[in-house]
Order: C-alpha cells, then structure tokens, then sequence
C-alpha cells in the first residue's frame, strides 16, 4: 500500500482522518445550528416569560442551592451505604444461580425466585411495601426507620439486576477454562474464585457502572416514605416560594454527579470492546 513520503502513513489512514475530521464538521455545525434555534426561537413562544419565572428563577436558585446541596448528602450516604450491600448480595445470588450440585438446587430455586421477583416489581412498589410495611410491624427506634428500610428496598431490587449482570460475565467465560482448570487438579470452588470470577467482574464493569448510576438517582425514590433528601427538601421549597425552580436545582446537582460517571462507563466500554476485537 502506497505511503506518504512526508508524513510516513498510507493513503487509507489519510483517507479515513479526512473523514474523522468531516465527520467533527458536521457534528459541531448541526450542533450550533440545534443550540441557535433554540436560544432563538424557545423565547419567542407565548409563554416563556411566565415559565423562565417558575422553573429558571435565578434568585430561587441562588437562595435553595445550599440546601439542595446539603439534603443531596442524604443521597450520598444512602448510595454509599447500599452500593457494597448491592454488590455482594448479586454476587451472591449470581452465584446461586450458577450452583452446578444437584444438592445445591434449592438454591439455584431462590436465585431464580429472587431476580424474578424483584425485577418484576417496580422500584417503587417495592419501597411502599418494604418502607411502610415492616415499620408499621411496631418496631422499637431505631428499627423502624424509614432509612432503613428504603435502603433495603433499593438493595434488593437492584441486587437482582446486577446478579443477572454478574451471571452474564459468568456465563462468558468460555466453558473450556474451567475444564483446563478442573484438569489441572483445581476444585469447582477453587476455579470459580481464581479462574471464572476475576475474568467476570473484569467483563461486567462497564454494565454495573450504569447500575451504579440509576442507584444514585433511584435513591430520590425514597423520599415518598419520609427521608428529607434532595428531591423532598425540592418539593418543601417549591411549596413554601410557589416556584420549580429547585427543581432545576436538584437535577443540575444530578447532573454534575451522573455526567461524569456517564462518560466513565462509557469509556470503559469503548475499551473493553478494542480489546475484545
């Protein structure tokens, strides 16, 4: 294939930079076209005055951000709390579910019942249920806090997901090293903990990093059974000022969070799909 002299590359790789920077081209012009008509038109509809009043009120915003950033440390503590309870709870279930021994089958039985359960209901039926239902058992303090029983629901439904994403790094590493390893001498044990496991977890991080994300958000959910978190100190101020303004407030700050974790976990699935081919 013919080089060029001067910059040392092929045509082909000059050909497909040309493209890369086409490409770049049109993207940012579309892009500046979409942003220009909105900053152009969206004002001149009938109502815009009135709605830049109620949702991007920047005295509102000023005055409540403080405090939207304080409750949203609700969120945090709650996320911190429930991610490692998350994650060993899937990997537990995950590792039910792959049980070979007929003697372990009941277990492989509540493995199933459990991700179908708990994927079946929605997020929030599941926080009603568990967030009301055990406290209203009576409980003594601090047993019946609704902290901890929201954080529970969350645990378990979204232990059911990331179980079926750990079983799906399982299932991907191909059969043939685990009966390379079982040839070697390794128990069934020893090969799914030092063969099968690290490969999986390695496989299954780009996914469980957008669990983690839906987590963050998800656990506004709970302010419906009591927590004063980001989304309910929100739903204060939008009563006691008559704006939804912090409303803005409180998904700028998800935004700020969840952006940058989004782009992380996409940049580890670009990498992991370069290494793959």
């Amino acid at each position: 294939m013919a080089r060029s002299k001067a910059a040392g590359i092929t045509r082909r790789e000059l050909y497909e930079a040309q493209q890369r920077r086409r490409s770049i081209l049109v993207a940012a012009t579309s892009t500046i076209i979409v942003v220009v008509a909105l900053v152009v038109l969206v004002p001149m509809a009938p109502g815009w005055g009135k709605v830049q009043q109620s949702f991007f009120n920047g005295e509102v915003l000023a005055k409540t951000f403080p405090k939207l950033l304080e409750a949203f440390r609700i969120n945090v503590m709650i996320f911190a709390w429930s991610a490692p309870a998350i994650a060993v709870l899937g990997l537990l279930i995950a590792l039910a579910r792959d049980a070979k021994s007929p003697a372990l089958f009941p277990l492989r039985i509540f493995g199933a019942a459990f991700t179908d359960i708990f994927r079946g209901v929605p997020v929030i039926l599941t926080v009603y249920l568990i967030g009301f239902g055990i406290p209203g058992l009576g409980l003594p303090r601090p047993w019946n806090s609704p902290y901890i029983w929201g954080s529970l629901a969350l645990i378990l439904t979204y232990s059911a997901y990331v179980a079926e994403i750990f079983r799906s790094g399982i299932d991907s590493v191909h059969h043939s090293q685990r009966a390379a390893a079982l040839s070697l001498g390794l128990s069934e044990r020893q090969v799914m903990r030092d063969v099968v496991l690290p490969q999986a977890i390695r496989n299954v991080v780009p996914s469980q990093m957008n669990m983690l994300i839906a987590l963050q958000k998800d656990v506004s959910l709970l302010s419906f059974i009591g927590p004063v978190e980001i989304f309910r100190q929100a739903g204060v101020f939008k009563s006691l000022l008559a704006n939804f303004t912090p409303y803005v407030g409180a998904a700028i700050i998800f935004l700020i969070v969840t952006i940058p974790a989004t782009r992380y976990a996409d940049h580890l699935m670009a990498r992991q799909m370069r290494e793959r081919r």
